[in-house]
């Protein structure tokens, strides 16, 4: 008895995963307020907000990765 999958075409897998940004286009900008607050910076990609790096006035340090769907 042959094996179910037997004769068919196998389709190499490919593992997807987003292309890293080229740091070229990335720019930081800092949001700033008064030293009492937390910092925020922002890290652009083109016109996207890419990520978010807040600074807490302990510092502690978060980033936040901002992903967008693949359509738009």
């Amino acid at each position: 008895m042959k094996h179910y999958l037997h004769g068919r075409v196998q389709v190499p897998e490919e593992t997807l995963s987003a292309p890293p940004p080229a740091a070229d286009r990335l720019r930081v900008a800092p949001f700033t307020t008064d030293s009492a607050s937390p910092n925020i910076e922002v890290v652009k990609q083109g016109d996207k907000v890419t990520r978010l790096i807040v600074t807490c006035t302990c510092g502690e340090r978060i980033e936040i990765e901002c992903l967008y769907p693949a359509s738009g």
